[in-house]
């Protein structure tokens, strides 16, 4: 039975989720304790380590970033974030308790490291009413920074809303719809908070509704998708794709897709 939704695996140190579903998305979580220090390689992928919670020192081949993060937790604050790019030795040393996200795809670019920080987040609101969500972009075009594949960005989702709605799909290059492979990897303000992400292509004959907790994360190699937070409980998720090139296009589910012309909202 194929599995798209998976819970990530906890400790210190790299915790990679094993997703067979998708071909150029992977996704890593990285737990550190103050002073801690982990190092890896970057091989023939782009990473993109952003900060969730605490500060840490980045080195990059010979690029040095002193103090990358700092905010509490995911709804405390925007993203800070180093891009990591393919053939390159990378070293963590944690300054506090740090988490660090991990989204990697595969490259052929060749340039040189660099920070996003957080004044350089585009932030703003889609949609309204109770499917209102707040995004954080941060390695999208056409913000001028250099990538292979990888596009990423933050989504917050309040209490009691729905988020990604309409629901769409990106798998294939069909008039506007471009194909991209994406990653949910989600938080909850609450460890007893939950929310409830709908996947599904009646082309394909699935249809799943996964309870998503705090650490969980969707594959979605295609398919349609959306999310609503449980009331009482604030909930985020780190959406990354890859797939032809990085301008992004979708189609919207057909039956719901009319939602989108009582407003202006992607």
């Amino acid at each position: 039975m194929t599995t798209y939704f998976h819970t990530v695996p906890q400790g210190r140190g790299l915790q990679t989720v094993q997703d067979d579903t998708c071909q150029l998305l992977d996704f890593s979580k990285l737990t550190l304790d103050a002073g801690e220090v982990f190092e890896g390689d970057s091989g023939e992928s782009e990473l993109l380590l952003v900060a969730l919670s605490g500060k840490a020192r980045v080195q990059v081949g010979d690029a040095v970033f002193d103090s990358v993060g700092g905010r509490a937790n995911v709804f405390a604050g925007l993203p800070h974030s180093v891009y990591i790019p393919r053939g390159h030795h990378w070293k963590v040393t944690a300054l506090t308790r740090f988490e660090g996200a991990l989204p990697s795809a595969p490259s052929d670019l060749e340039t040189a490291p660099y920070e996003i920080k957080p004044e350089q987040v585009n932030t703003g609101q889609w949609g309204t009413l109770n499917y209102a969500r707040f995004f954080r972009e941060i390695l999208v075009q056409p913000n001028g920074l250099s990538a292979s594949r990888l596009i990423v960005g933050e989504t917050i989702t309040p209490s009691g809303h729905w988020s990604t709605y309409p629901p769409h799909k990106h798998e294939e290059n069909q008039g506007s719809e471009k194909f991209h492979e994406e990653m949910y990897y989600f938080r909850v303000s609450s460890p007893e908070g939950f929310g409830l992400a709908r996947h599904y292509s009646p082309e394909r004959g699935y249809d799943t509704t996964s309870t998503v907790k705090d650490d969980t994360l969707l594959a979605i190699p295609h398919g349609y998708h959306t999310y609503t937070s449980a009331p009482g409980y604030q909930s985020y998720y780190l959406w990354f794709l890859a797939g032809d090139g990085r301008t992004q296009g979708a189609k919207l589910d057909p039956d719901v897709g009319w939602v989108q012309k009582t407003v202006g909202m992607v």
